[in-house]
């Protein structure tokens, strides 16, 4: 993006704002076959600390999400960092 619009019109702090802002990068997020993860489940019985077991359930209803994808995809980054 060259063209630089200079916003003279806009009431002063609103002109500081978008004077100010940064521009992001066309490749933010990544593409949304590697956004959303479809890779095959198997399911297991497994004993988790109550306490961590606690706080995911908590992030995961603060973000409107299930917890298990949440402890899944830890340990898939875990894994793939680590275990290779």
């Amino acid at each position: 993006m060259s063209d630089i619009i200079n916003y003279t019109n806009a009431p002063e702090d609103i002109e500081e704002a978008l004077n100010s802002a940064v521009i992001i990068a066309d490749d933010f997020l990544p593409t949304p076959d590697r956004l959303v993860r479809r890779t095959e489940k198997e399911k297991i019985t497994i004993a988790i600390d109550k306490q961590s077991l606690d706080l995911y359930k908590k992030y995961a209803k603060k973000h409107n999400a299930k917890y298990q994808p949440l402890i899944d995809r830890v340990l898939s980054v875990y894994a793939e960092k680590f275990l290779k």
